[in-house]
């Protein structure tokens, strides 16, 4: 990739992982055509679930370590206008794994009155089903937003969405969701621009929100721990922690698109560890801040290209499924 030559500061260093990353598998089923959320089970172990982008569904899969899917799963009272991203997390109460999915794409940043999440409890066995939802609707304090990731923080139970946009935000949810009237969204933090996917440590000590090009690993107070070189995907949608927090996972969309380990660097991890921090407060940090127009100044002209190609096929699409769904 060209860099473009200016006189601005240098981009945060890339931190580059200890151990090599690995392509763990590539995803079997021709079914999955889009994968564009991803989480890791948690209660099955080597178990992996993804989604389909818009336009599919309301479904998931569950797949194992070897690419192939041991189960299919349709979400009863749910639409999928836009699934973008997925999350799993624990009930405190049973221990059973919960999972969220997103309907939060929105390429026109206005085109839904409202976005939804889904709340599915984790199925008991893997085999193909129908599984009841909980919706939950949601509305940005600060106007409309596109996302593409949301994460769920397993110290505290919050859900966050973090934006897609050229200047990305993390939204934190209420910690109590209702759903006989519209969530607020309310902006705590700042991310890198455009960003795909987003997740939060097992441990809760950090989160990592993807890019295209890169993912930015972060304390939970919105402070940046390091950059952290990701494989080369055709079109990186997204990124999940693995069960023992010590690399992330990251995939790609497209037919039989692969799934890849990327080891964290020892020194992020005890970053990540030797201060905890609580929630992102109401007022985005600075260094946060620094680090997105950072990342903003380090993408290169055919990069910018890119993205606004993408965008205008993208927006084409919500407009004619945003039309006939009036």
């Amino acid at each position: 990739m060209t860099v473009l030559a200016c006189a601005l500061p240098a981009a945060p260093a890339m931190a580059l992982a200890d151990e090599a990353e690995e392509k763990l598998f590539t995803f079997r089923d021709a079914r999955i055509t889009e994968s564009s959320g991803l989480a890791v089970s948690p209660t099955h172990t080597g178990i992996y679930y993804t989604h389909n982008d818009s336009s599919a569904a309301a479904e998931f899969f569950a797949v194992d370590g070897a690419g192939r899917t041991k189960a299919a799963f349709r979400v009863s009272g749910a639409q999928a206008r836009d699934w973008e991203a997925m999350a799993a997390s624990k009930d405190p109460a049973t221990g059973r794994g919960v999972l969220w999915f997103a309907d939060i794409g929105d390429n026109l940043d206005g085109a839904w009155p409202d976005i939804s999440i889904y709340k599915v409890m984790e199925p008991a066995s893997l085999r193909d089903a129908t599984v009841p939802a909980v919706r939950y609707r949601f509305r940005y304090a600060d106007g409309a937003r596109n996302a593409e990731g949301i994460m769920v923080n397993p110290r505290t139970g919050r859900l966050s969405v973090v934006s897609k946009e050229f200047s990305g935000a993390v939204y934190e949810a209420p910690l109590k969701l209702r759903t006989g009237r519209v969530n607020i969204l309310r902006k705590v933090a700042t991310a890198p621009m455009m960003a795909t996917d987003a997740a939060y440590a097992p441990d809760g000590s950090s989160y990592v929100v993807r890019t295209y090009f890169s993912a930015t690993l972060f304390r939970p107070s919105g402070d940046i721990i390091t950059k952290i070189s990701m494989p080369p995907l055709d079109q990186a949608e997204s990124i999940a922690y693995t069960a023992d927090g010590k690399a992330v996972l990251t995939g790609s969309e497209g037919v039989r698109s692969p799934l890849y380990r990327v080891p964290l660097p020892e020194r992020a991890l005890a970053s990540a560890g030797s201060k905890p921090t609580p929630s992102p407060s109401a007022k985005p940090s600075v260094a946060a801040a620094e680090t997105a127009a950072q990342d903003e100044r380090g993408l290169s002209g055919q990069d910018i290209l890119i993205w606004l190609a993408a965008a205008l096929g993208a927006t084409a699409v919500i407009a004619v499924i945003a039309r006939r769904s009036r």
